[in-house]
């Protein structure tokens, strides 16, 4: 739980940040759009302003509308007054246009009084957003006027055409942060609904094993009641029932043993104590089976102290395991070698056999739950694809490490390394 909300956090965290960052991506973006707008409309008033101190078509019928002489146009005043107010629109736009400035604008000509001379058809009612570049006019129109001639052009919503001017780089922007959240989520949602349906089928698993340990508890006792009272004849059947009686209980308790662990409740208990007899005691056994199997195990246990912090009776599960896959993963002839050394701080224990190998492949996957290796279809030794795992998860919650090195049809050797005290 305490994994799952640092993820969460992290995940906000992230998408924070990167919102921050293209924020201040966006704004370096609007300052650049500024300079380069201020460039343009400099640029384009530089022109206008050359090409209206001139004496020309444009200049004639304006300082004819703005001084409203009646001199050679067969129009009423108003008329010429609105026929240069076009014209001057059109030019003012096909200079910005030239530029590459594309945004709504309008324009007003006033004296230096602030007397308005023309005005646009086109008004911008609010003042205060306005942008405003006047431009102070020389040659035809002022010596005409007698006075100080300024032209102003005026725009609105300046940073909407700046904004458009980015789309190119926001929208993409808001796109994949909006992606990747979508993925997050969808990869959260999957993982929380297989975590629930993992949790609900370990939740079947360890009620199902729970409720057949009463039926099995009681076959072993009948069993054992049974062997008392029968016949020499029926011996060996009852004794058959009740090793795999033993065999199922086993596997019930390993099975209820990895759901503890895996729940972390503490299932394994850390105390200080000498490994070194405990590996003694699990070789002697096994020797002890493999003098009644007919196989060879050989042993080397270095003469030290293997101090550890961990659960002992664990240990011995997971090291049993392994000495046991090393017997039954073999083909008739069973080679077993038992090494345990100390290296430095660690305490290394190395289970090598002669058997049938596992392929490179498999060698990644063979630690994970219920996995197991099979010959096609057919697995040939049984079991649940658990051994292994509760294997290394011993050997982790001990703050260990386990490898395996092994060649098809050579055998393999599990190495596991365990801190000493």
């Amino acid at each position: 739980m305490a994994k799952k909300h640092l993820y969460i956090i992290v995940f906000i965290v992230a998408i924070i940040g990167l919102s921050f960052i293209q924020y201040q991506y966006f704004q370096i973006g609007l300052n650049l759009a500024g300079v380069q707008f201020n460039q343009k409309i400099g640029e384009t008033v530089k022109e206008i302003k050359e090409d209206l101190s001139q004496r020309n078509e444009l200049t004639y019928l304006v300082g004819t509308a703005i001084s409203k002489e009646d001199l050679n146009f067969k129009l009423s005043l108003d008329s010429l007054q609105d026929a240069s107010t076009y014209f001057m629109d059109d030019f003012l736009r096909q200079k910005l246009l030239q530029k590459g400035v594309k945004i709504d604008f309008s324009f007003n000509i006033h004296g230096r009084d602030s007397t308005l001379y023309m005005q646009s058809k086109k008004v911008f009612l609010d003042s205060e957003k306005l942008l405003k570049y006047p431009i102070v006019l020389e040659g035809y129109l002022p010596d005409l006027m007698k006075s100080r001639v300024v032209l102003e052009l005026q725009f609105q919503n300046v940073n909407r055409y700046f904004l458009s001017q980015l789309n190119g780089l926001t929208i993409p922007s808001i796109i994949f942060i909006v992606m990747i959240i979508v993925v997050i989520l969808w990869v959260y949602r999957a993982f929380y609904l297989q975590n629930n349906l993992i949790t609900t089928t370990n939740e079947f698993i360890n009620n199902l094993t729970h409720e057949l340990k009463t039926p099995v508890f009681s076959i072993g006792v009948a069993t054992k009641i049974l062997e008392e009272k029968s016949h020499e004849d029926q011996k060996p059947l009852i004794s058959l029932i009740r090793v795999q009686v033993d065999k199922l209980k086993s596997q019930i308790d390993k099975v209820l043993e990895l759901g503890i662990i895996e729940e972390k409740k503490g299932f394994v208990k850390r105390e200080e104590f000498d490994l070194n007899p405990v590996l003694s005691s699990i070789c002697a056994n096994f020797k002890q089976q493999a003098a009644l199997n007919n196989f060879i195990f050989k042993s080397q246990i270095e003469e030290a102290s293997f101090m550890i912090l961990g659960d002992a009776y664990h240990i011995e599960n997971a090291i049993n395991s392994l000495l046991d896959n090393a017997s039954k993963y073999s083909d008739d002839h069973i080679d077993i070698v038992f090494l345990a050394f100390k290296d430095g701080k660690q305490l290394v224990i190395e289970i090598s056999d002669k058997g049938i190998g596992i392929e490179a492949h498999d060698q990644k996957k063979i630690f994970d739950k219920y996995y197991r290796i099979s010959d096609g279809d057919v697995h040939t030794v049984k079991g649940y694809g658990l051994g292994l795992h509760y294997v290394k998860r011993i050997v982790h919650l001990h703050k260990g490490s386990i490898e395996v090195r092994s060649k098809q049809n050579e055998g393999s050797t599990f190495i596991i390394k365990l801190p000493l005290l």
